[in-house]
């Protein structure tokens, strides 16, 4: 092999007899939010039960390994020889065979996913507390497909000719946190009520209580959302809601009986108007709403196409229209609008769940891919937890892939002296001092108190 050196080329001799190295290195944090956050704890404390007599390796921190090889960008239990393989830096971590086993003793116990979930509710609130809590209570819900190439325990034929798992997810807007996932078949539909309420009442019971029972929250979902138990449910829970509006015919002939004068310019996500044909308007007092709760409002949205979009038969006058649900009170029905717009980035946290472990459900039975389910909302959670406690900048803003270029596989050496380990990263790495801060962040979090 030759590199460059000097602008000139430079053979290399490769030798398999280095010490103190490790790679992935970076992966550490993960592990340290887990540790500072008390959920390696919580974790050990709730599945304490299912821990074996002979075993040296306890649930929680079992589970932790596992979140924390999800969110290095392992796929499958195998890859947890990936952190296995780095014992100087992680310690003894468990073999596939003793975490395939935790894994069937999870999924075989009622009640084991909710004590985990309990466990990371505790440690959210902690997170929360240690200044990762988001500016806005905002939750997301929104189903997704996976695909399953073998037939699995409980995949089916989903609406778009795949095969597969639908689950129905609730992330919360502002922190990035994956706050409850629910596994379901492929042919699960998109608007089942009981499935979105099942959801929404588990990422309520992940909140802290102060946060859940006195603070203004907000539940988005696009039309799927929109069914009278769903919105029953967030009445009786005082939860806002926004969600996406069927263009009924009621609803087009209230649009088009609009006078130019009722439309207001929309507005970016930033709260600028938008300078490029899309407008807002309210049209609640033009349609029946009997059924709904008393407090709903619709409004609408019109804007000209961009270039090359092609415009279907229910368009108007070259216009593309949009409706929502909402019950929030605010005048300004524009912002309301582009707030609602925000439910879009839960597609972005969907693709960066699937890259942390959810898109690939490695195991025939269904419970025990459940369970892989909750895992990869574990390891979600941590690295949202680790941006927002020890990043700045672009680096709190990464997606998975481009956080593990940059810190996460940044190999080191670790030296050991006089009973202390120093963790040596290149210097000439861009981001290692931004690395060797975040550590000193972690470290810095008062350690759980149990």
């Amino acid at each position: 092999m030759r590199v460059k050196r000097d602008g000139r080329d430079v053979k290399v001799e490769v030798r398999a007899d280095g010490a103190g190295l490790v790679s992935h290195s970076g992966a550490a944090l993960i592990a340290e939010t887990a540790d500072r956050l008390g959920l390696t704890s919580a974790l050990d404390r709730a599945l304490a039960p299912l821990r074996e007599r002979s075993s040296r390796h306890s649930p929680g921190r079992v589970i932790r390994d596992l979140a924390v090889m999800l969110a290095d960008g392992g796929e499958a239990l195998c890859d947890l020889a990936g952190v296995r393989d780095q014992q100087a830096l992680f310690g003894p971590v468990a073999s596939d065979s003793t975490a395939y086993r935790l894994i069937a003793a999870i999924a075989a116990d009622p009640g084991a996913l909710e004590r985990i979930s309990a466990a990371r509710a505790e440690a959210r609130s902690r997170a929360w507390r240690s200044g990762a809590r988001p500016r806005l209570t905002v939750i997301d819900l929104d189903a997704t497909l996976l695909i399953a190439h073998s037939d699995k325990d409980g995949a089916a034929g989903n609406f778009k000719g795949g095969f597969g798992f639908h689950p129905m997810l609730a992330y919360l807007d502002g922190s990035e946190e994956a706050l409850a996932g629910l596994l379901r078949p492929g042919n699960a539909g998109a608007n089942t009520a009981a499935d979105q309420i099942a959801v929404l009442d588990a990422a309520l019971q992940q909140l802290p209580k102060k946060v859940a029972a006195r603070e203004a929250i907000l539940v988005r979902a696009d039309s799927a959302g929109a069914t009278h138990e769903v919105m029953g449910f967030c009445r009786d829970g005082r939860l806002r809601f926004s969600v996406g509006f069927d263009l009924t015919e009621p609803v087009r002939t209230a649009i088009l009986a609009l006078c130019e004068d009722a439309w207001v310019p929309a507005l970016t996500q930033v709260g600028e108007e938008r300078d490029d044909g899309a407008w807002v308007a309210e049209i609640t007092d033009a349609i029946d709403l009997t059924g709904w709760p008393d407090t709903s409002r619709v409004l609408v949205r019109r804007e000209r196409p961009h270039p090359g979009a092609q415009l279907s038969f229910t368009d108007h006058d070259g216009h593309r229209f949009q409706a929502i649900l909402t019950d929030q009170p605010d005048t300004d029905i524009a912002y309301l609008e582009a707030r609602h717009r925000g439910h879009a980035r839960v597609e972005d946290r969907i693709k960066a769940g699937k890259d942390t472990g959810m898109a690939k459900l490695p195991f025939r039975d269904f419970a025990m891919n459940a369970v892989w389910l909750e895992i990869s909302l574990i390891a979600q959670d941590l690295i949202a937890q680790t941006k927002a406690l020890a990043l700045d900048g672009e680096l709190a803003r990464c997606e998975p892939k481009r956080l593990r270029y940059r810190l996460l596989h940044v190999a080191g050496r670790l030296a050991f002296h006089a009973r202390q380990a120093v963790l040596h990263l290149d210097r000439d790495w861009p981001w290692a001092r931004e690395l060797a801060i975040a550590f000193a962040r972690l470290q810095a979090l008062p350690a759980p108190t149990r």
